[in-house]
């Protein structure tokens, strides 16, 4: 486990880092989840493995340190993983963002393009989603802060099941909220528009049972890689490992 200051209070991220080769590979996780307990398995595949690979805990979540008074934007997200990648000397790597940690990619690599070569989306957040009560982000964002922080986490505790949980527990809930708020809100440009601008290969994974990604025409014309994976919801490295691991080997070579 290794760390690096990355707020004027002294917070820190913390990552679990790997040995192998440059360019590094970064794995960021999503809302409410832990990037060694969603990738560690991916990285030491066989397909992906031998490369420096650093798994990131955003701030409030996992092993991260949880600041009050710190926004908890895509940006804030960004910045603060930016300074974290700069304290442990990566430049040009291969960033691997799933679900929330997809948009914060995009947003690093569009605010600091030197400290990413190649971008792989994970069934990222790409369009800002009204906020309606369900499981995911949108769900959270229904609620008030009071009201989440008063017992609306227990509810969507009972909701999200317990694989979920079992990460999410682990966030602060003031963090986790904030999160899920500025994710529904997304970023000015949206993360699409900024995906659609970057000039670095870029690759987007999505499960095949969701249906064609909206844009998908656009994105491809654009440059990116969109790729369908059979057999697998949302979390697809942990629900179809060998597919994932085949598709993203794919994306990154």
């Amino acid at each position: 486990m290794r760390s690096a200051v990355v707020t004027a209070g002294e917070d820190r991220i913390r990552w679990a880092e790997l040995p192998g080769e440059e360019p590094a590979r970064v794995w960021v996780h999503g809302l409410g989840a832990s990037s060694p307990a969603y990738f560690a398995a991916s990285a030491v595949h066989p397909l992906l493995a031998g490369r420096r690979s650093l798994l990131v805990d955003l701030l409030g979540h996992g092993h991260s340190d949880r600041p009050a008074d710190f926004s908890y934007t895509l940006e804030a997200h960004a910045d603060a993983l930016a300074a974290a990648l700069a304290a442990a000397g990566v430049e040009g790597a291969e960033l691997i963002g799933h679900s929330m940690g997809g948009a914060v990619a995009i947003v690093l690599a569009a605010r600091h393009p030197h400290l990413v070569s190649r971008l792989l989306l994970v069934d990222a957040n790409l369009d800002p989603a009204p906020p309606v009560p369900a499981a995911g982000s949108s769900g959270i964002a229904a609620y008030t802060e009071e009201e989440f922080l008063d017992g609306g986490w227990a509810e969507v505790r009972d909701r999200v099941g317990a694989h979920w949980w079992a990460t999410m527990r682990l966030a602060d809930r003031t963090a986790l909220y904030r999160s899920a708020v500025h994710l529904a809100a997304g970023t000015t440009p949206t993360m699409r528009e900024l995906l659609l601008e970057l000039k670095i290969p870029r690759g987007f994974l999505l499960p095949e049972a969701d249906g064609p990604l909206p844009g998908a025409e656009a994105l491809e014309a654009a440059g990116v890689s969109v790729v369908a994976l059979p057999d697998c919801g949302h979390n697809i490295m942990l629900d179809n490992p060998e597919a994932f691991a085949e598709a993203a080997a794919a994306v990154l070579a």
